[in-house]
């Protein structure tokens, strides 16, 4: 499904809630309570823990911030919803283990609504280094990211549970469960669940920043996406497609890395190097195969790993499955019509079972090293008991 999303904006909501005199007739000053998100923050507003409502658009604007307790759930209403925070503001999510915060929608289906994007101020890669350090948003071009400070700091994430995310855009614009634009290692995200998404799990647009403890189930599209410069490090992380897991995508992969912005920038300075570790990725799914846009039909898991378009990546304690029963093109490819990843990478990994492993299925690029051995655990599961996902 194709969908305009909303620009014109409106103020946030606000409701009060009356609070009764107390008994030496002192008038207590009613608070304001946040009820409804949507439209442009512009002062630093803190959300109540409960139920909160995601009808529209919500921008937090440059200098404010939105604190959001643990407990919160924030319910979008409408496909054109989600939440962005502008490069120079800052979200503070710290839900607990006990008491997650949760990005939902009213509607329990992939695709309800358009996710969590986080602008910042870290590096792009670009054309060189007098070219402008800054990028478009995808969902609004008006509202750039991207700059020279590594570590920006645009607040923390921590214990954050986001479904049923991914509204389309167009054909090459999309939500994400979790966007990050430019975001700097000031940052801090940790203990992520992004569950039953209509695009990528999660997808870093350049910047710097780290995220630790991540689950991906059920992206429609990829699981791990990076791309335009991105240079930091994903530590102990897990995606899978389950058994009945079915999507419309033509390409989804594990890993999906791109060193510029969609392979049109080969020769831009800034490229994506970037480190995994403790990382496992698993094909479950029973649906077989998935069509082009020509309509052929082709692996449901188009690549488990794909560095390409200048790419660089080093990936260790990688942990690869595939069911007996489910398909896939390549175990790594390095190269696509726009370009190879470069030959800097270097991959340790283990495939399993051993009876679907084919060498001609590991695609390397130049002296990338790709060493296969029996002995990566991949990720650390038991991190994830609060997710109450059971692996």
């Amino acid at each position: 499904m194709k969908t305009k999303l909303f620009t014109a904006l409106a103020i946030v909501t606000l409701s009060f809630m009356a609070c009764d005199s107390n008994d030496d007739n002192t008038k207590v000053t009613p608070q304001p309570e946040t009820t409804e998100l949507k439209g442009s923050i512009t002062s630093n507003v803190t959300l109540k823990a409960g139920e909160i409502r995601l009808t529209d658009p919500t921008i937090v604007r440059e200098g404010a911030t939105l604190t959001i307790p643990a407990g919160t759930k924030i319910i979008a209403t409408t496909q054109s919803a989600y939440i962005l925070i502008e490069k120079g503001a800052k979200i503070l999510a710290k839900g607990t283990a006990a008491q997650p915060i949760i990005f939902t929608s009213s509607t329990a289906k992939s695709g309800s609504w358009g996710g969590l994007v986080i602008n910042g101020k870290a590096p792009l890669s670009r054309a060189n280094a007098s070219d402008p350090s800054t990028f478009g948003t995808e969902i609004n071009d008006q509202i750039q990211y991207g700059g020279s400070d590594i570590a920006d700091n645009s607040g923390e994430l921590d214990y954050i549970i986001l479904e049923y995310t991914g509204a389309n855009i167009s054909d090459d614009k999309e939500h994400n469960g979790l966007t990050l634009n430019g975001v700097g290692n000031g940052t801090k995200i940790s203990n992520i669940y992004i569950k039953d998404g209509a695009d990528d799990g999660i997808e870093f647009f350049g910047g710097s920043v780290d995220v630790t403890n991540l689950l991906v189930v059920n992206s429609e599209d990829d699981m791990f996406d990076f791309t335009q410069g991105y240079s930091g490090t994903v530590k102990n992380a897990y995606g899978i497609w389950t058994a009945g897991f079915k999507t419309d995508e033509v390409d989804p992969r594990g890993i999906e890395a791109d060193g510029n912005h969609d392979g049109k920038g080969p020769d831009h300075i800034n490229q994506s190097n970037f480190k995994m570790q403790d990382i496992t990725i698993i094909n479950h799914s029973s649906q077989l195969a998935t069509k082009d846009k020509d309509g052929n039909e082709i692996p449901l898991m188009n690549d488990f790993v794909k560095i390409r378009r200048g790419a660089t990546a080093t990936i260790t304690n990688l942990l690869i499955k595939n069911a007996a029963n489910s398909t896939f093109s390549d175990i790594i490819d390095m190269k696509d019509g726009n370009g190879a990843g470069n030959a800097a990478t270097n991959i340790t990994y283990t495939f399993e079972p051993e009876s679907l492993f084919s060498s001609s299925k590991i695609k390397l690029e130049g002296a990338a090293k790709a060493t296969k051995n029996n002995t990566s655990t991949g990720a650390n599961t038991s991190v994830f008991a609060w997710t109450k996902y059971t692996f």
